[in-house]
């Protein structure tokens, strides 16, 4: 393919990967802006991306919603191009984890001030989700995605390809409640109701989001560590957990609004619509109670200042990690934010010689795009 008769994005290293296609970083060769495209071979068993990019546009311009570029056929592939977005929540509890020793017992986990701001954003997220009538499905910190830049402060919820209607759109009316369905997402953060084959609602989006949270907020879940020989006996033995355990008992050693968030999840009836604004205000109310101010400056935000070295008084609040684990908290930077500027111009296209000479063999197994002149668009 020949940049000259207007191809717009070169594919570059491969990011990520799901069940049916790959993230690659992608760069439009006119404007030299990076761009996240996702690939997906057109002789895949159960295709999504097509289904994923009609949703985003249904869902353009809504709280935490990537901006979708472009979607398409090349070649053998569907590629779907979006804005490029920072690290997921599980990449930044890792990394957090490693700047922050808390205790003898090293469990990677955020602040309770970074989690109630989270919830917030996502319960505003899910919302967005319903009300264009759809359900997201697979609620996990791996598809939860903060941004870049001006929206390094906005979680983004990705990955669609699971999603499925929860209302018919000509007559507004809910879809019935039906059993006998598979288990459909990650086992870890699934609803009761999924583990039971029960037709899924907004409810189990909700009841995902709590297991996220104090997955989020504690570093792990009682049913991480379940032993079995099989995928199905595995998922009956953590359905089973989740049953037996009690919302209460779940949230054990977090404030009180953790556990009533989980219980009213799970209790909420099939069709009820949730009461996203009481949800958001639970944790609000967390916030202000535990002396926190909404100031959006997470663990990773303090732990960035401080390695930037930027030389002026910061006054944002300390993550309390260590002092929940019990041990030495850590030294308050001395560090502020820098002011933001004005972004870059963006650069001159790159010429034909700034094309990387390396095969895309390192970054991807598919034959297809071993070619290294490979442009989309």
């Amino acid at each position: 393919m020949d940049y000259a008769l207007g191809n717009k994005y070169l594919v570059g290293p491969k990011i990520g990967s799901g069940s049916s296609a790959d993230v690659f970083v992608g760069t439009n060769v006119q404007s030299n802006e990076q761009v996240a495209m996702k690939m997906e071979c057109t002789q895949t068993k159960l295709p999504q991306l097509k289904f994923e990019s009609k949703l985003y546009r249904i869902l353009k311009g809504g709280p935490g919603i990537v901006k979708m570029r472009w979607y398409g056929l090349q070649g053998l592939y569907r590629v779907l191009v979006m804005d490029l977005l920072g690290p997921s929540l599980e990449d930044l509890k890792n990394f957090c984890s490693k700047k922050f020793t808390c205790s003898k017992e090293e469990i990677a986990r955020f602040s309770l001030k970074t989690v109630l701001m989270l919830a917030d954003q996502l319960i505003t997220g899910l919302q967005y989700i319903h009300s264009k009538g759809f359900l997201h499905r697979d609620i996990k910190p791996e598809n939860l995605l903060m941004g870049l830049g001006r929206k390094a402060n906005q979680v983004h919820i990705i990955d669609y390809g699971l999603a499925k209607k929860w209302r018919y759109p000509k007559t507004k009316a809910h879809i019935p409640c039906s059993e006998g369905k598979k288990l459909v997402g990650s086992a870890r953060y699934a609803s009761i109701n999924n583990h039971l084959g029960i037709e899924q609602s907004r409810r189990d989006d909700l009841e995902s989001l709590g297991y996220v949270l104090v997955y989020l907020v504690n570093g792990r879940l009682p049913w991480e560590d379940v032993k079995a020989n099989t995928r199905e006996e595995k998922h009956a033995k953590i359905k089973k957990m989740k049953m037996d355990m009690c919302a209460e008992v779940l949230c054990e050693g977090l404030p009180s609004q953790f556990g009533k968030f989980v219980r009213i999840a799970r209790t909420l009836p099939f069709e009820v619509e949730p009461d996203y604004g009481a949800y958001k205000k639970l944790f609000r109310d967390c916030l202000i109670e535990e002396g926190f101010g909404r100031d959006y400056i997470y663990d990773w935000t303090v732990i960035h200042y401080a390695m930037a070295g930027v030389p002026r008084t910061f006054k944002g609040a300390i993550p309390p990690c260590s002092m929940r684990c019990g041990g030495t908290p850590p030294p308050p930077p001395t560090f502020e934010p820098p002011k933001l500027g004005h972004p870059d111009p963006p650069k001159p296209p790159p010429k034909r010689v700034q094309i990387p000479q390396g095969r895309l063999h390192e970054f991807s197994p598919n034959k297809a795009l071993n070619d290294h002149r490979l442009y989309i668009g």
